[in-house]
């Protein structure tokens, strides 16, 4: 029966062009932005999973660049300890010289204090963005604040020994890692460095210091070389302490930089995975949503047809 009121053909070739042309929408959307999930309308599970590891992702990639800061910092007070170290091989050896030396006192104190002042230097510029690890702002130059020297046995009194090892300036906790658990990001820490450089330098500065007064001291000379031979070897492996430290802690960053880059990579791998939209499959659909629209928009024209070929009856 064909009726002039009611057009079914029509009315179900409409709905055929309808749904073509939402599904042809949806397909142009994800083409136009790359996504197959947008927003929580197409899938609120993996909008809700995708969003949460984007912020993981961003977290991470945020400490990873706050731990290049980090590495250059540990790079730089890394670099001074190590010079430092040189420099007190060098003011062991010039003790060590003038263990047996009969003269020249007077020169080795001078080749001494040259080799302090280099180690003040140093010291002062070890830093990185302001970033002190060596505690050089501890001690200005000049400002002899650290062990008193026994002239009498060529030993730093114990005090300033433990004080070289709890000085605040040279404990430094710095964030190597994170993990989330629970919605909590929870923070790896390791410490740099367990004394600090600063002191020691002063405290060879005090060994230096008047070193041919009482090298040549008649009756404690002798007692004096010999302690000041050892407080330097002791002071020279507090300074390899530190570099040591450091060096272990540079490590440590780059490793965990290398690990946070990876972490970040497939991260974002899986979020893609979940929310990006397969271009080639999606190229595929617009080709077939393409032809079901023209041939949807064919069949509605013909059922619209249907009520004028009642005229012909009416000739």
């Amino acid at each position: 029966m064909t009726s002039l009121i009611t057009n079914s053909s029509a009315m179900n070739a409409l709905q055929s062009l309808r749904s073509v042309n939402k599904g042809l929408g949806q397909v142009q959307d994800r083409i136009s932005t790359g996504l197959k999930v947008a927003s929580g309308k197409e899938s609120a599970a993996y909008f809700q999973i995708s969003e949460t590891m984007k912020g993981d992702s961003g977290a991470y990639g945020a400490i990873n660049e706050g731990l290049t800061l980090t590495k250059n910092s540990i790079a730089t007070a890394r670099l001074g300890a190590e010079t430092i170290t040189d420099l007190a091989q060098q003011f062991l050896d010039k003790v060590a010289f003038g263990q047996g030396a009969t003269g020249g006192q007077s020169e080795i104190e001078n080749d001494l204090l040259e080799l302090v002042k280099q180690m003040e230097t140093t010291l002062s510029q070890s830093t990185f963005n302001g970033d002190d690890m060596l505690g050089a702002g501890a001690y200005g130059a000049g400002d002899v604040t650290g062990a008193t020297l026994d002239a009498t046995d060529g030993s730093l009194d114990d005090a300033s020994e433990a004080n070289a090892d709890t000085t605040v300036g040279a404990d430094r906790n710095v964030v190597t890692g994170v993990s989330r658990a629970g919605g909590t990001y929870n923070t790896t820490t390791i410490v740099v460095g367990t004394h600090d450089m600063g002191m020691m330098v002063e405290n060879f500065k005090t060994l230096a210091t008047d070193w041919a007064t009482n090298a040549t001291d008649p009756t404690d000379g002798a007692a004096f070389l010999a302690g000041a031979l050892k407080s330097a070897e002791n002071e020279l492996g507090r300074v390899t302490t530190v570099a040591t430290k450091l060096g272990q802690a540079e490590n440590s960053v780059e490793n965990q930089q290398e690990f946070l880059n990876k972490l970040v990579s497939n991260i974002d791998s899986g979020v893609g995975s979940m929310i990006d939209a397969d271009m080639e499959e999606e190229a595929a659909r617009l080709t077939a949503l393409q032809t079901q629209q023209q041939l949807a928009t064919q069949a509605l024209s013909i059922a619209n047809q249907g009520p004028q070929n009642v005229l012909s009856l009416f000739r």
